[in-house]
């Protein structure tokens, strides 16, 4: 008896590449390691220890990237069928990866500094906890290929960051926005899961690419169910970029979380996002591109005409205006991101389209996260970060103020801002060789629409200070490696944007 069955169970066992899934791992393990450490360390020595061993967790967990490089590996495959897995890292997923895990690690420095001046209304144990196990998620999820890990990943990068918004001890505004962020978000996930269930119940399995090759083949009875599950899975999806008009928690969890948080979620959690829509809708659903195509064309329209007129109405003295213009921005920024994907539904090359979308992103977290970092140095002494803030900051801090213009002119797409403008370019280029000329020129008035704000603040960054002595802001080390760091990422891109293009070669096909 024994005999049959040890086989059996020999083939149910799967070995696991840990290379392939060291990444994220490592940056899951260094959370628990800080949360235990929290509660032996003394008081006056966790801003040392927690932060910098973060810090130092997230930069190997970026660096483990570098073995990966010389070809695909696959995990948690079936044991029928090893060209099956729930694991898999390519091209795309590494790509993804680098933009996640390097974002962390900007948000991280970021936040030892916010930690600090926080004078425990952060609980430090917590807080890094918090944003490891979401990095954790975030990396993950790229790399899936199926629709259950896909979900776990989603909810693993979206639940810490709940509470990282409303961490902040006896802040009502914090909570508030908290609250807000968390509604949407699970509104989000129980859309997407009922979409995934009745992808699931009309094709019969959960993996990507097994869902693209069954449902072009489904039983007619079962069609409208697989079309209202293909609806429902990217209604849940648009919730996550912050596409219009699921938007709608964006200002509010910006202005009511931590800065670092704010930057963190503006970049990586839009990359979570997107990646999550690219696989839904390139990998799994390819024969449904006259669905999503379409759909999301109109969201990408939507999304970055609302997001740049919301970013045009701020009034520079308002509180927090600064903050409120870059979440708007991102907004706007979002519908460019759009773009490529929906192109991909039309053109007869989608890598390509996938590749834009990944350039594009690439650009838009190292600038986006620059000037964050600069809000955060301002927002030590001008705790409103207000947009008039910031008038004659070049006569306190010329290098931190010619960083700031240069992120601007980045995201506006003007020069020096190469890097920005090559990435819109290769979106608009996306957007016609797809045959979406009217989203080409809707984008193309946004852009124009985008500039005045752009600019508007850029201008002011060299006016003359309102009254008395400039004031000098001092920069932190732990501000200054992040400023530093985006500036050198976004500095050497603009001089050489082509090699964005060759590291975004996505390899999904």
């Amino acid at each position: 008896m024994s005999s049959p069955a040890q086989p059996l169970a020999a083939s149910l066992v799967q070995s696991v590449d840990w290379l392939a899934i060291a990444p994220p791992t490592l940056a899951a393990v260094v959370g628990l390691v800080v949360l235990v450490a929290d509660l032996f360390v003394a008081e006056h020595r966790k801003p040392l220890l927690l932060g910098w061993t973060s810090v130092a967790g997230l930069a190997v967990a970026t660096a483990l990237l570098l073995p990966l490089l010389d070809g695909d590996r696959s995990t948690f495959c079936l044991t029928g069928d090893a060209a099956v897995c729930s694991y898999t890292a390519d091209r795309f997923t590494l790509v993804i990866q680098f933009l996640v895990l390097g974002g962390a690690l900007l948000a991280a420095l970021l936040s030892v500094t916010a930690l600090k001046d926080a004078r425990k209304e952060l609980p430090e144990g917590e807080y890094w906890f918090l944003l490891l196990s979401s990095a954790a998620g975030a990396a993950l999820l790229p790399a899936s290929r199926d629709l259950a890990t896909l979900i776990v990943a989603l909810e693993v990068a979206s639940l810490p960051a709940f509470a990282l918004v409303g961490l902040r001890y006896g802040d009502r505004k914090s909570s508030e926005a908290a609250l807000k962020f968390f509604l949407s978000s699970v509104t989000a996930t129980a859309v997407s899961l009922m979409g995934i269930s009745f992808v699931y119940a009309s094709t019969g399995t959960l993996y990507l690419t097994q869902v693209a090759d069954r449902i072009q083949t489904v039983d007619g009875q079962l069609d409208t169910l697989a079309q209202t599950g293909v609806v429902l899975t990217l209604v849940g999806f648009a919730f996550k970029t912050a596409a219009v008009p699921f938007h709608f928690w964006v200002p509010d969890t910006y202005v009511g979380a931590p800065l670092p948080i704010a930057a963190y979620l503006s970049v990586i959690g839009k990359a979570v996002g997107f990646s999550g829509l690219i696989l839904v809708t390139v990998v799994a659903l390819p024969s449904y591109a006259d669905v999503w195509g379409p759909a999301l064309a109109v969201l990408a329209a939507l999304t970055m005409t609302v997001g740049n007129a919301g970013a045009l109405r701020q009034q520079a003295t308002r509180a927090y205006s600064a903050v409120r213009l870059l979440a708007w921005s991102s907004v706007g920024q979002a519908g460019y991101l759009l773009v490529p994907i929906a192109a991909a539904g039309y053109s007869g090359d989608a890598e390509k389209s996938i590749g834009s979308t990944v350039a594009y992103a690439l650009m838009y977290g190292a600038v986006n996260l620059g000037a964050f970092a600069v809000a955060a140095l301002v927002g030590r002494t001008k705790p409103l970060n207000r947009v008039a803030d910031y008038r004659g900051l070049y006569a306190s801090s010329p290098v931190t103020a010619l960083l700031l213009a240069f992120f601007l002119l980045c995201l506006a797409g003007l020069p020096p801002g190469i890097i920005g403008l090559f990435a819109k370019v290769t979106v608009f280029s996306a957007a016609v060789d797809a045959g979406l000329g009217w989203l080409a020129v809707i984008m193309a008035v946004n852009v124009v629409i985008a500039l005045f704000y752009y600019l508007q603040w850029t201008a002011l960054l060299f006016r003359a200070a309102p009254e008395g002595e400039p004031e000098k802001h001092p920069v932190p080390a732990p501000l200054t490696a992040a400023i530093a760091l985006t500036g050198v990422l976004g500095i050497a891109l603009s001089g050489a944007p082509q090699l964005v293009l060759r590291f975004t070669d996505t390899g999904l096909f």
